[in-house]
């Protein structure tokens, strides 16, 4: 069960650490732009 915690908190650390770089590298303007597109595309607009 230990063994299981452990993963779990390093799973976190490592998903907390992509998200920070990935804000550090400007990525979530990108996401947004990419998100926006999709969403016109499926309501037929974009």
């Amino acid at each position: 069960m230990k063994h299981a915690a452990t993963t779990r908190v390093l799973i976190l650390v490592a998903a907390a650490a992509f998200v920070v770089i990935g804000v550090m590298r400007g990525e979530v303007g990108e996401v947004l732009k990419k998100s926006i597109r999709v969403c016109l595309e499926c309501i037929g607009i974009g």
